[in-house]
């Protein structure tokens, strides 16, 4: 993660689809430059019940994407009477980054969109230039190729939440041993029919030591 002068400078974020839920996981290393300016930055963000958002690139910019993002899903729930479906608030986010391209110079940032809604799990891509992509599995930032590694060795289309979690936290610390820019500690999170919910420490190492 860098500061607001430089794009994708660090970080790890892991996004795969399952058959009952999504799960995000991300690094907690946020770095400008060679200066490691936090070792537990907050990388994945709860949006709704049914909605999370993860980070890469510039800090503040990514922040008030995700507070506009939280303010709108919110206007959206209270004037439909539902949860926000994740295409729309995916889409939101990419006009966001899309009109400030118009303006003359993207946001430095990239993030990915996953829920559950009543279409079921949903996972989407956007770069700084809005590009908007659906995956089924998917990372982004400095460890990613790291993170690709274990990604696409072991990752099965139509597996469960229970069965992926050990590959995503796989994936993710293989990116934290090898990227420079990634490090520290690691959050995962899952979110199905019954909400949003972030791992706990002693679930996240039990993991890590499967």
């Amino acid at each position: 993660m860098s500061n607001e002068t430089g794009i994708l400078k660090g970080t790890t974020t892991v996004g795969v689809v399952c058959n009952d839920g999504v799960i995000l996981g991300t690094d907690t290393r946020a770095t400008m430059g060679n200066y490691v300016a936090s070792k537990r930055a907050k990388k994945v963000y709860q949006i709704t019940d049914n909605l999370a958002m993860t980070i890469a690139g510039g800090v503040a910019v990514a922040q008030r994407v995700v507070e506009i993002l939280k303010i709108n899903s919110r206007l959206y729930e209270l004037e439909k009477h539902r949860p926000i479906p994740v295409q729309s608030a995916a889409r939101l986010v990419s006009n966001l980054l899309f009109q400030n391209r118009e303006v003359g110079a993207p946001l430095p940032m990239q993030a990915l969109v996953g829920g559950y809604d009543e279409t079921g799990p949903h996972v989407f891509n956007l770069d700084p230039y809005g590009s908007l992509v659906e995956e089924f599995m998917v990372s982004t930032g400095s460890g990613s190729p790291y993170a690709y590694g274990v990604l696409e060795a072991q990752f099965k289309e139509n597996s469960t939440v229970k069965d992926m979690l050990p590959v995503v936290v796989r994936a993710v610390d293989s990116a934290m041993k090898r990227d420079v820019a990634s490090g520290d500690s690691f959050d995962v999170a899952v979110i199905n029919k019954d909400g949003f919910r972030e791992l706990s420490v002693e679930e996240k190492q039990a993991l890590l030591n499967n």
